[in-house]
């Protein structure tokens, strides 16, 4: 078994291209059946501001390759789209 603690060390790839996304932030985990449906990730590129909250990655944990010893490899993650200007 693994710690959250752990898993927060390990850094977040995008096997389809290598980018680097960042670290573990926070999970989201479903109490009913004790199982994590995804990790949340601070998305690398924009950092938050005294006053601003940064965008987070929501990573299903189906798109969990492998989880190494120093990487979490991950696959089709999306940039998040919270601020989008219509």
């Amino acid at each position: 078994m693994i710690k959250l603690s752990e898993l927060q060390l390990k850094e977040i790839i995008v096997i389809d291209n290598g980018s680097r996304l960042g670290h573990i932030t926070d999970l989201e985990i479903d109490s009913n059946q004790g199982k994590i449906l995804a990790i949340v990730v601070v998305a690398r590129e924009k950092k938050s501001g005294m006053f601003s909250k940064a965008d987070e990655l929501i990573i299903s944990w189906d798109q969990i390759v492998r989880i190494g010893s120093d990487v979490i490899l991950v696959k089709e993650v999306q940039q998040p789209d919270l601020y989008v200007k219509a």
